[in-house]
């Protein structure tokens, strides 16, 4: 029961997150700069889980705890989410999401290379499929996509997904050991004691804080500090207390598939031959990855 708890946690998070794609790359559009965003996600979410967590029963965290959860929010929230918010001024929501698809092939090798983790034939397979498909997302982009700068955009992308990995790796044991809210508080807390002051002296002008502010860009602001920071980020360490890290970042494949649609279906990007081809080389190549081994079964 405590693993179905966990894969429906982290289905809903990245139902959120793919959601979240396409809110984000409008936001960046019309309302707000990559780190006035980030200021703004940091800000309500820490007032939010430090709220939810006064209704709660204290939770001692011991220091060597504390700073590994404080350094997994630099790297998993701070650097991934900047690379992401950057990467999507420059390319469109489709592409961004076909890389984050990456992320079982990333987390895969990351652990091969630090915690010595083997790879079979099997799983290198895909590890090259998962490549193959990315390759293809950057040829195709170079040539003829519709971002700003898509290259630019994906490789951003790619650089997003890699923190994001190394977080899922190193707060493993964490996430095992104390509550959601407890983590969040304080990851939340260091991200905005960094964010806020980076944003007020380089970034202050921010339309979606002026005079020049509509209902629409609010509503947009309120579901990724609400949903897309808030719930999404209380269910990631949630469900990491009952599956592994490999088994998490597989559902990250549903996050292309949601804001694709969403993107396509909005206005935002255009159906081209190349995205659902590349989207079943790099999906496929994830499922190979986080197959189990016949050993292990």
């Amino acid at each position: 029961m405590e693993k179905f708890r966990g894969h429906i946690a982290i289905f809903m998070a990245n139902v959120i997150f793919g959601l979240g794609v396409p809110v984000t790359k409008s936001l960046l559009t019309d309302w707000v700069t990559p780190m006035g965003y980030m200021a703004s996600r940091c800000v309500g979410a820490t007032i939010l889980f430090w709220i939810v967590a006064s209704f709660l029963p204290k939770e001692r965290v011991e220091r060597r705890d504390l700073i590994t959860i404080m350094l997994g929010g630099l790297l998993g929230f701070v650097i991934s989410q900047t690379l992401t918010a950057e990467a999507l001024k420059y390319t469109t929501p489709v592409y961004f999401s076909l890389v984050a698809a990456l992320t079982p092939v990333s987390v895969m090798i990351l652990a091969a290379i630090f915690l010595k983790e083997s790879i079979t034939g099997m799983k290198s397979f895909g590890v090259a499929l998962g490549i193959a498909g990315a390759l293809l997302i950057l040829y195709t982009s170079w040539s003829s996509g519709t971002g700003s700068n898509d290259f630019l955009g994906i490789s951003l992308a790619v650089l997003s997904v890699l923190t994001w990995a190394i977080y899922l790796i190193i707060t493993r044991k964490v996430s095992a050991k104390y509550s959601s809210v407890t983590q969040m508080k304080y990851v939340f807390l260091v991200s905005t004691l960094v964010t806020v002051p980076i944003a007020l002296i380089t970034e202050p002008e921010q339309t979606l804080y002026s005079h020049a502010w509509e209902w629409s860009g609010v509503f947009q602001m309120a579901f990724i500090v609400l949903f897309a920071t808030g719930l999404g980020y209380f269910l990631i360490p949630y469900a990491m207390k009952f599956l592994k890290a490999t088994t998490v970042s597989i559902y990250t494949n549903i996050q292309p598939v949601v804001a694709s649609l969403v993107a396509i279906a909005i206005g935002q990007d255009l159906f081209t031959w190349d995205k659902p081809l590349a989207g079943i080389m790099v999906l496929l190549g994830a499922y190979i990855v986080t197959m189990p081994d016949k050993s292990s079964r």
